[in-house]
């Protein structure tokens, strides 16, 4: 057994409490198939690419008065992905249902990723070993990974160790890279006829892994949070202290729903939301002129002080940031190989020579700090890391520059001290939430239910997650019904649907409704630590954004 705290001790202990009908066990449920489904956008590419799994029909699980009978059904499970809380949940459930379908059954858990599967790496799972994660944080069970499987060799390597092993399924626990990859190992598993089933669970903290059916990913609850709890102890000291300004990145690049669910659950000045800057084509200097404009009032009314929410992707969303990023991912390779001696001067001036002009005058404009993130740090396709640019402390440089102005026109006379904080790993592996816990063992549960079926291309689905568990809906979706073509890397490749956050929908509606009032009026909320034990109205809350999402889905 491992070293653990009193805490997770106690949490060890926890009973999660499974959805709505699967609380009968996992041999009193039967399944009712509703209608025929396609593709969210690009349905002939898509029926083209996924023909043997495209077009399923939505499943839904059902109360059974005969007791089933199950053969003996083997199960790999893969980590895939960057980690969230609960994961460790979604594998105890899918061990419980598996053994309790039949006591032979066995899962064995492919390690460090995708890559597991395909090098043979593994554990099988015993009773003493899982009882030591339920409930707990982090991926370490067996490790993540984000190897992709998409080419022909990773798929004969994966058949050949479900061979060795005598697997029938895989579970692919991850974002929505890692569905799109489940989706086509199912469709070539498919289509050899191996009779090996595929089955995917949606996990990401940033909340963009929804659509009608998938009404919240797992870890998003947990991981909000987590940040809120922080926000929440940095807006006390800011009230107490009254001096400082603190600019906090959160994590989240290609969609706003971690900072705006944040925002909601603390009530900071000012929240920036990185589909409202790209809608109105906000250009960097105008979101600079909205900070400090409201930085200015709350001065003129002695306020030195606030909070201000960034979210991590924000740079991509500005348009005239967006275009010059695409510029100098072209032009930076031919810069650094043809003139790898020159200084750092030179360096910039050849960029900004070969730039247009728009973004040869963006690129001058930016502070020396954000220049050299630009020029250092690229992925493995040459591409600037948008995401490590340090977009809080370049919103601090560029507002302190012109309250410098300002105070020299005589027209601000405040104090302006700033703190930076990026807060992104504190949410990824903390201790899942009540309502984490329990609705990542139920899709896990859930995830098995769709195996012993016979189903194959299906995501698990947990719905009506804004009522008490037993009221919880289990279903399955088709993988196929998520999918769309996006450009990546020059090419058109199917992927599931990104969920951004919608201007018009009811949670940016909420925040926008009360940011005036935010942004003047110290109306900030502590949210405190998550707690496990006391009241449901204290420990089995879930986020704002499912809250109100829900709320707007009842209404249409």
């Amino acid at each position: 057994m491992r070293e653990i705290s009193a805490l997770q001790e106690e949490r060890l202990k926890y009973r999660p409490k499974l959805a709505g009908i699967l609380k009968n066990g996992i041999k009193n449920i039967d399944v009712e198939l509703k209608g025929k489904t396609s593709a969210v956008k690009d349905k002939e590419e898509i029926n083209k690419l996924f023909s043997n799994i495209y077009g399923k029909e939505l499943i839904h699980f059902i109360s059974s008065d005969k007791e089933q009978t199950f053969d003996v059904k083997n199960v790999g499970v893969i980590l895939s992905g960057g980690q969230a809380p609960g994961g460790h949940n979604v594998i105890a459930g899918l061990y419980d249902a598996l053994k309790q379908a039949n006591p032979k059954n066995e899962l064995y858990g492919f390690l460090g990723g995708p890559s597991g599967i395909v090098d043979g790496k593994y554990i099988k799972f015993t009773d003493d070993f899982i009882n030591q994660y339920r409930n707990t944080g982090g991926f370490d069970i067996i490790g993540s990974g984000r190897t992709k499987l998409e080419t022909e060799e990773q798929f004969q390597s994966v058949w050949v160790q479900c061979k060795k092993l005598n697997i029938n399924a895989i579970v692919i626990i991850g974002g929505d890279d890692s569905n799109t990859n489940a989706c086509m190992l199912a469709q070539w598993l498919d289509e050899k006829n191996t009779g090996i089933q595929v089955i995917g669970c949606p996990k990401t903290i940033d909340g963009d892994l929804k659509n009608d059916q998938i009404e919240i990913s797992f870890g998003f609850d947990t991981a909000t949070k987590t940040y809120a709890e922080l926000v929440g102890n940095i807006q006390r000291d800011a009230n107490s202290a009254k001096k400082y300004w603190h600019f906090i990145k959160l994590m989240g690049r290609s969609a706003t729903h971690v900072a705006l669910e944040v925002a909601l659950q603390t009530q900071p000045n000012i929240t920036l939301i990185s589909e409202e800057v790209e809608q109105k084509k906000m250009s960097l200097q105008s979101i600079v002129d909205y900070v400090t404009d409201i930085v200015v009032k709350r001065a003129e009314m002695g306020k030195n002080f606030g909070i201000a929410l960034i979210p991590e992707g924000l740079i991509e969303f500005i348009p005239e940031m967006k275009v010059m990023i695409s510029e100098l991912n072209d032009i930076l390779a031919v810069v650094e190989n043809d003139n790898a001696s020159a200084s750092k001067e030179e360096k910039y001036a050849l960029i900004e020579a070969k730039m247009s002009a728009n973004s040869a005058n963006v690129f001058k404009s930016l502070p020396e700090l954000i220049k050299a993130q630009l020029m250092m740090d690229r992925d493995p396709h040459g591409n600037v890391q948008v995401s490590k640019i340090e977009t809080e402390k370049l919103l601090i440089e560029m507002v302190s520059q012109k309250l410098e102005a300002l105070k020299a026109q005589g027209k601000y006379n405040g104090k302006f001290s700033a703190q930076s904080h990026f807060f992104g790993y504190e949410g990824r592996c903390a201790a899942p939430s009540n309502f984490d816990a329990d609705y990542c063992y139920s899709l896990g549960y859930n995830a098995f239910a769709l195996i012993q079926f016979g189903f194959t291309g299906y995501l698990s689905c947990i719905k009506n997650l804004t009522k008490p568990a037993s009221e919880w809906a289990a279903m399955g979706v088709p993988l196929t019904m998520m999918m769309n073509m996006e450009k990546r890397h020059g090419k058109m490749k199917p992927v599931i649907q990104k969920a951004l956050v919608e201007i018009n929908g009811p949670v940016f509606k909420e925040l926008e409704k009360n940011r005036e009032n935010w942004a003047l009026n110290d109306k900030y909320i502590f949210p405190g630590a998550i707690q496990y034990f006391g009241p449901a109205d204290v420990c089995d809350i879930t986020t704002q954004t499912l809250i109100l999402e829900q709320k707007e889905a009842v209404k249409c």
